[in-house]
């Protein structure tokens, strides 16, 4: 698409936006045969006009919550994968480890050795049909009506089987995730359930996409006190970072990504 008009241009990327799909500025200024900046002055017209929210080497949608998740397990799967790999060594041997919904958890599923003398629980529908199929860990599904946006359980009937656990750990799903913020979610239910979640594990650890970082969604699960690690992208944004340390987080970087 090399020498579209920048009006032109700018339209294709709201459309893609507008359908809820995040954008990276490196892999459009390839696509359309422009520098960087060209596309980050795309972007910054388009977050004025509201149609998205710039973030580190991007935009994402303002619609970013209504994200299917069969959308979700396609994208970045290098990124996830190198932020699964990170949190590995943080799981002990002997725990009961939760899953909580989202796409970075179903990739940790599928990591989790086959020897591991784990137990492992979860909400979502991908995790348990992952460890399912596996059939070398014992899971316990924490059940309810199915929100198939979210991709699992959240409703009274999860958020009660999980008050009646002793949780060693759980990968707690994000929405977005910022120093001022904490942990916040778009969907009222799924932030009451993680809030449920996490008052039952001594451990709550959070992996976080770039795409996510510095982000704000209307329903709160937990300030930054509430999580006791974050492991982050190997790129993601010193600035972020370092206030991410100052509101108290204890943050782990994650490898570079293989190739998908």
């Amino acid at each position: 698409m090399a020498n579209t008009l920048p009006s032109s241009r700018r339209d294709l990327i709201a459309s893609r936006l507008l359908a809820a799909e995040p954008v990276n500025s490196t892999a459009l200024a390839s696509e359309f045969g422009v520098s960087e900046d060209a596309i980050r002055r795309d972007l910054r017209a388009l977050d004025a006009a509201g149609i998205c929210r710039r973030v580190y080497g991007g935009a994402v949608p303002l619609t970013t919550g209504g994200v299917s998740i069969t959308a979700r397990l396609t994208a970045g799967l290098a990124e996830k994968r190198a932020l699964a790999h990170a949190a590995l060594p943080l799981i002990a041997n002997g725990s009961f480890v939760f899953l909580d919904s989202g796409s970075t958890n179903v990739m940790a599923a599928n990591l989790l050795p086959d020897d591991a003398d784990l137990a492992i629980g979860t909400n979502s529908i991908e995790t348990a049909a992952t460890l399912a199929a596996r059939q070398s860990l014992p899971v316990l599904f924490a059940g309810g009506n199915v929100d198939l946006a979210i991709g699992g359980c959240v409703d009274g009937t999860a958020i009660e089987a999980v008050l009646r656990l002793n949780i060693d750990l759980c990968l707690l799903g994000a929405c977005t995730l910022s120093a001022d913020s904490g942990v916040s979610a778009f969907n009222a239910s799924d932030a009451a359930f993680k809030r449920a979640l996490i008052s039952r594990s001594l451990c709550t650890i959070v992996l976080v996409s770039n795409e996510k970082l510095g982000g704000r969604a209307p329903h709160r699960v937990t300030g930054i006190d509430g999580i006791d690690h974050v492991v982050v992208s190997h790129d993601a944004p010193d600035a972020e970072i370092a206030e991410l340390e100052m509101a108290g987080a204890h943050v782990l970087r994650a490898a570079q990504p293989q190739a998908d």
